[in-house]
């Protein structure tokens, strides 16, 4: 704002002082958000920290473990498996405002606002009382908000905590909002996950052989098969000496170990992105490896064989190779998925990190 001064005079009234004020256009200041916030970079001298995106969960998550008293670790593995049976457009995040949202809880039509509220979208506590939605208002702004990490973390902790506080009271908790087996299957071994290794990063990975060994691989996704009926190949085949290890590609729990007829000795891991890896044709397991186990990338849990084609013990029906297939899970159907680009990139990584 800028004042200027000046005079006008004149016989009958003397002398008058104007003032005269020009005001600036104002200052408009950047809606900077939280998660914007936290995740700016340390300035040298500062006492700022960076946190990446899995820490900002983390401390979502402790926090409203604080209000609840449900540990953090069941939530995080809610949110988890959200993520990823409700992939979402970017255009569609977009018009929700979602774009930039830590969390990934998205309530049912209808649970949120309550089933026959007029207004799904609604953030009134009072009327979602009054139509029986669970929506709570845990950031203490006056709104029960959906898109509202807070509200929406807060909410389900809620819902899960409804029939009481032991992991029992838990599952059925669940089962009764996803109505089926494999989703608490699924988060119970997220829970079991982030229980044991905190605030990890899902995408962590390694390569399946140890890269200083002898291989070689080439995408073979969709050759055909011949034995047990026709069939195309789901998977990529690497091809390597008998004994060779075979490591985890990720953070994962053991879900199957044993004989497939088509596979041999096989193992099955699951993953916090709800992808199943499957290693087949081993030669044998790690010994401390069994069903419930974690493992961590680069881990080893078996060995490069040619079992498989045939009854247990079948061997040497083709040459020793391992091979890898990957499936996703969408929380109502599993397929599978080209490894091959995947196998590339934690290869190359690998070899990055070796340097």
């Amino acid at each position: 704002m800028k004042i200027s001064f000046s005079s006008l005079c004149n016989k009958t009234i003397g002398c008058l002082i104007i003032v005269s004020l020009t005001v600036a256009s104002p200052i408009v200041e950047p809606v900077i958000t939280k998660a914007q916030t936290t995740a700016t970079p340390e300035k040298p001298g500062t006492a700022q920290t960076s946190l990446s995106i899995y820490e900002m969960r983390r401390e979502l998550y402790e926090k409203v473990s604080i209000q609840t008293q449900i540990p953090w670790y069941w939530l995080a593995a809610v949110d988890q498996y959200e993520r990823t049976i409700t992939p979402r457009s970017r255009k569609k995040a977009k018009k929700d405002n979602q774009v930039d949202r830590l969390t990934s809880i998205r309530f049912k039509e209808g649970i949120w606002s309550g089933p026959i509220n007029p207004d799904p979208a609604d953030k009134n506590l009072a009327t979602i009382a009054l139509f029986g939605g669970i929506g709570k208002d845990a950031s203490a702004d006056g709104a029960a908000d959906p898109a509202d990490d807070h509200d929406a973390m807060f909410t389900m902790a809620s819902y899960l905590i409804s029939l009481g506080y032991e992991e029992e009271d838990f599952q059925i908790a669940l089962w009764r909002y996803y109505q089926t087996d494999s989703a608490v299957k699924r988060i119970r071994q997220f829970v079991k996950i982030y229980k044991t290794f905190g605030h990890i990063d899902p995408t962590a990975s390694a390569f399946p052989l140890p890269i200083n060994s002898i291989y070689t691989y080439r995408d073979t996704w969709g050759d055909r098969r011949g034995w047990g009926g026709l069939r195309t190949h789901e998977g990529t085949d690497l091809f390597a000496s008998y004994g060779v290890p075979v490591r985890s590609v990720c953070y994962g729990i053991i879900e199957t170990k044993g004989w497939n007829p088509y596979g041999g000795w096989r193992i099955g891991i699951r993953d916090l992105n709800n992808r199943y890896h499957y290693y087949a044709h081993l030669q044998g397991y790690e010994k401390k490896i069994e069903i419930g186990d974690l493992v961590t990338p680069g881990q080893v849990i078996g060995w490069v064989g040619s079992s498989g084609y045939g009854p247990p013990g079948t061997q040497g029906r083709f040459p020793p190779h391992l091979h890898y297939g990957i499936y996703r899970d969408t929380g109502t159907t599993e397929w599978a998925f080209n490894p091959y680009p995947l196998l590339q990139q934690w290869e190359k990584a690998e070899r990055r990190r070796s340097k």
